[in-house]
């Protein structure tokens, strides 16, 4: 029998390779695990017909001497992400049934590799939310406490992973949507420097945010997925090459930044989080690290700016879902109550919330007020941010501001929306970031996880990578 809660993708190579159990082992061993739980945790849309398939194919692959990182590896994949022939819906009732028509290029890459496609994720609908609780098709539970949300938008590859539904897997973090969820079910999610990894096939909400992003419960396994599908990729304009940024040579002791201005503000921070990083940090001072406090002045500003860029994005981005080419359509007496007869019907609350703000912020009279302003502060932010990497290596915050809430229990969108005070920012300057395990918080008779995030210069993934793996290392 094989032990899912000890596995990692680095362990189960050695073991595949080894021939210790066969890829069809592998993958039957995380059926068996979806089948007991993904009722109760809602992680998975679908689970594809064709698994042991395609673990024989790995299986005939590894017999014949080939040994990529990923092959025969259990992975994920978030509903916004498109695989030739497999339904993908963005957790959307207006793309119900809708079927891809070619792989993204991550997906490709991933195939290259031999790498065993489980299932589709939940996810908030086309990933406007940070719980999973907006998805047309019901809730992701966390497996720390049911009654608690997962995060978001994520929510499904994060819990797939976490509850050992998957070995790895891949989500999209526009504002925290990888790193949120993953802090929240506690274990490791990381968004990339923009352009680092291709969007092409991933399903656009904010174009100049997007990224997609490695889930894994270690470090290591997400630096193994993430160098199995960054690059260069002639399909999206936007990807960037390794020598796009200048890396200036890697400093013997690291420096770790903490904008304590923005941690000590009012960002409804609880009295656990705070305490938690504080031990944390202290953790990573008797790893070598030095702690400096940092000035960042416009960092206050981002998740006000993010709510603007985002959802101008947003409403630009789902124009494209009508209902005359594919998905859902609704008849009307006209093509305009045609428009507006599957748009109501096809799309949830938030998503129309989105929608109507972002068209808002660009209208005549509106657009220098609010989009253009928007796009002039974050210019600021990210000079601010270059001058601070001068100075230090790393920059650390808490991932989130608390646990994981309740099912539920925000109702009200602004108070969910501070929920992402935190991570908007990595994605509004284009750096990378990640959130890794911190420890647990005792409430109600229930561990929860928190997590740090790390975010670090333009093109420095392995910074990132470097500093969690050490954590990981003093934490066995």
């Amino acid at each position: 029998m094989i032990d899912l809660t000890t596995l990692s993708i680095a362990s189960a190579r050695k073991k595949l390779d080894e021939k210790v159990f066969s890829a069809v082992d592998l993958a039957q061993a995380y059926l068996n695990e979806i089948k007991n739980k993904n009722a109760e945790l809602n992680a998975y849309l679908e689970v594809y017909d064709d698994v042991l398939e395609q673990a024989k194919k790995a299986d005939t692959r590894i017999a014949g001497g080939e040994s990529y990182p990923l092959l025969g590896i259990p992975l994920a994949i978030k509903d916004n992400i498109l695989i030739k022939g497999r339904k993908v819906s963005s957790a959307s009732k207006i793309l119900e049934n809708y079927v891809a028509s070619y792989d993204a290029t991550v997906i490709s890459k991933l195939k290259k590799q031999g790498a065993i496609f489980l299932g589709r994720t939940n996810m908030d609908e086309f990933a406007m939310g940070g719980a999973t609780e907006n998805s047309a098709y019901g809730v992701t539970r966390n497996p720390h406490d049911t009654g608690r949300v997962a995060g978001g938008s994520s929510g499904g590859s994060v819990v797939a992973v976490a509850a050992n539904l998957a070995l790895g897997a891949l989500g999209s973090d526009t504002g925290g949507s990888v790193r949120e969820p993953a802090a929240f079910c506690g274990i490791v999610g990381m968004k990339p420097t923009y352009g680092r990894i291709s969007r092409h096939g991933l399903m656009a909400m904010g174009s100049s945010l997007d990224c997609i992003g490695p889930i894994g419960k270690t470090v290591q396994d997400v630096e193994i997925i993430y160098n199995a599908i960054e690059g260069k990729d002639g399909l999206d304009s936007t990807t960037i090459s390794d020598d796009t940024y200048v890396k200036t040579s890697q400093k013997k002791e690291l420096v770790i930044g903490v904008p304590y201005d923005l941690i000590n503000g009012d960002r409804g921070m609880s009295v656990e989080t705070k305490e938690n990083f504080t031990q944390t940090l202290e953790k990573f001072k008797k790893l070598g690290f030095k702690i400096e406090n940092i000035s960042l002045k416009n960092i206050n500003m981002s998740l006000a700016v993010y709510y603007i860029i985002m959802p101008a994005e947003a409403s630009t981005n789902l124009a494209r879902f009508d209902g005359v080419r594919y998905g859902l359509h609704k008849d009307g007496s006209n093509l305009l109550e045609d428009y507006m007869l599957t748009k109501g019907a096809g799309f949830g609350k938030e998503v129309r919330r989105r929608i109507l703000i972002g068209t808002y912020v660009l209208s005549a009279g509106y657009y220098d007020a609010y989009y253009g302003k928007a796009q002039l502060i974050r210019s600021s932010l990210q000079k601010e941010f270059n001058k601070a990497f001068k100075n230090v290596d790393l920059i650390a915050t808490p991932t989130t501001p608390d646990v994981a809430w309740k099912i539920g229990k925000k109702s009200d969108p602004l108070s969910a929306y501070l929920a992402d005070i935190f991570t908007v920012t990595a994605n509004i300057v284009g750096i990378p970031a990640i959130s890794i395990p911190s420890g647990f918080v005792e409430i109600e008779g229930k561990k929860l996880p928190l997590g740090i995030q790390f975010m670090a210069s333009h093109g420095r993934e392995d910074s990132l990578f470097e500093v969690g793996q050490k954590f990981e290392i003093k934490n066995k």
